[in-house]
């Protein structure tokens, strides 16, 4: 009889990743690239280099990064469900605080709960206080001045997108600390002006995403603690 014993088979790599990629799934997954850059997850710079990266792979395993942190079109983030207050308990919850966020993003998107248009000529417009905020709100300063303050307010989308328009007059927009806010505004003999710092992303908290022009005007967002705000509590009955 033989000592020799039977080779162990090695197990097969798995092949998909070498596999070659067509055009077919290259333009896959620039379509959603374009679509990250519609929701705000890319900027330009990070779009124009995964695309190139995109029409030079040649195989699955090239593409697959590109992806990789990106949520499926229409999906969006998990929110952080919120803690509940014991009854007969007073708690003081700032506006802005990760306690607060989950009941203060509405849903609808569209233009539900609020108005998707603030406009200034030679004048001035506020929004500010308990007021909805619109998926996408375009604002526009001519010769007059505009303040949006966010810090009690509800959001319509998780992200919500205000386009400004800054024509020799300005636009304030007020948030509060944790928001997560993007400036991407073009100044001409203007500017688009970010000096606070909103602090680390609380979870559950919307996405500001601030764009526009600004010519001989400008575009200011400000962070500030917003007032703090007392839950309810209900009174416990008296003993008969």
């Amino acid at each position: 009889m033989s000592d020799e014993r039977p080779e162990t088979p090695r197990p097969e790599k798995p092949l998909l990743p070498e596999l070659r990629a067509s055009d077919a799934d290259r333009e896959r997954v620039v379509d959603r690239l374009r679509d990250a850059v519609a929701e705000g997850r890319l900027d330009m710079d990070e779009f124009e280099e995964r695309l190139d990266a995109a029409y030079r792979s040649r195989t699955y395993a090239e593409l697959e990064p590109l992806t990789r942190d990106l949520p499926a079109p229409g999906a969006t983030a998990p929110i952080a469900a919120a803690p509940v207050t014991p009854v007969g308990l007073t708690k003081a919850v700032p506006a802005g605080s990760e306690a607060a966020w989950p009941a203060r993003i509405v849903g609808g998107g569209g233009t539900a709960g609020g108005p998707a248009m603030a406009v200034a000529i030679m004048s001035g417009f506020q929004r500010k206080g308990n007021w909805t905020v619109p998926a996408r709100l375009h604002a526009v300063a001519f010769w007059g001045g505009g303040d949006i303050d966010l810090r009690e307010a509800n959001f319509a989308e998780r992200e919500v997108v205000i386009n400004c328009v800054a024509i020799m007059g300005g636009i304030q927009i007020t948030v509060p600390p944790g928001v997560e806010v993007d400036v991407r505004g073009i100044g001409v003999m203007g500017g688009f002006d970010q000096r606070d710092s909103p602090g680390p992303v609380e979870p559950g908290a919307p996405r500001v995403v601030v764009t526009g022009l600004a010519f001989w005007g400008g575009v200011e967002v400000k962070v500030k603690p917003p007032k703090q705000r007392a839950v309810s509590k209900q009174k416990p009955r008296k003993e008969l």
